[in-house]
């Protein structure tokens, strides 16, 4: 008797391997912040009630980071150049080891007749890297053109464009070499409302300030920060000046600072001016 087997093959499809959802990253929690640069770094433009001082950029993170005070510094000053910073700023805040620096500064050395971007780019390089070195998160800024929000002659409007953009490119050639993160002004949404600007067209107002913050702490939850209480662009606690306000701030410390500063700038922009001039006769 012959047995006739018929193997039949069936075809078995493997159940898909369980999908299991990445892990959410680990958020860092800051509890140390530094602020160094110059008046907008201070807080001009966002005056705290009473005659209190200002607010400005560097609390807003500090609340939205949920820093307390003791964990707060900010060295920073009024006409503070990038040399300031890392001379006489910087030492501070290494000292302090902080998470996270905020560093605004560079407008005031666009406005100087020693203006000079390679030693604005070696400067920032050492104070992203001494900071770097403590275990410190640097986020810098990159500028707007100051031009179209501050009211200037179209030939001195050149200049000041001409001299934004080379603090800008230094700026740019310490970022990328470092391989940090910048806020970059020229296109953060709004920048040029004038209502982000405080009457001198120089300081942020308080929304300024407002929008300043919001951006840094874009950039510090992109590094794995926690920002539990994100900024909010509703302005609160800070003070709205009066006309008169505006007016004795103008007389008494607006035009004595454009006088020093435009006698400064002056001979770079008459060079400008001329060299406009030869472009279009020649």
């Amino acid at each position: 008797m012959v047995f006739v087997v018929t193997v039949i093959s069936v075809g078995v499809t493997p159940e898909p391997a369980p999908v299991h959802p990445a892990p959410a990253p680990t958020l860092r929690r800051a509890t140390r912040l530094a602020v160094l640069g110059d008046s907008t770094a201070v807080g001009l433009g966002d005056p705290l009630p009473n005659r209190a001082g200002w607010r400005g950029v560097g609390p807003l993170v500090a609340e939205a980071l949920g820093i307390d005070e003791s964990g707060y510094l900010n060295p920073s000053f009024t006409g503070a150049r990038m040399a300031c910073v890392r001379t006489e700023q910087l030492p501070q805040a290494i000292a302090h080891r902080p998470d996270l620096a905020l560093v605004v500064v560079g407008m005031n050395d666009t406005l100087r007749p020693d203006f000079d971007p390679e030693k604005i780019a070696e400067d920032l390089t050492a104070v992203v890297r001494e900071l770097t070195a403590v275990g410190t998160t640097v986020l810098p800024v990159r500028f707007h053109d100051h031009s179209k929000v501050f009211r200037l002659p179209p030939s001195l409007k050149r200049a000041l464009s001409a001299r934004v953009a080379e603090l800008n490119e230094a700026i740019d050639r310490v970022v990328e070499a470092e391989g940090i993160a910048c806020l970059n002004l020229d296109t953060l949404p709004g920048a040029y409302d004038l209502t982000v600007w405080s009457v001198d067209r120089l300081h942020p107002s308080e929304l300024g300030h407002r929008m300043l913050a919001q951006g840094f702490t874009t950039l510090a939850a992109a590094a794995g920060f926690e920002v539990p209480q994100p900024v909010s662009l509703t302005c609160s606690g800070g003070v709205e000046p009066s006309a008169a306000a505006h007016l004795g701030w103008l007389v008494a410390k607006g035009v004595p600072w454009l006088w020093r500063r435009g006698r400064e700038f002056l001979p770079y922009a008459a060079v400008i001016m001329w060299r406009s001039f030869r472009e279009r006769v020649g």
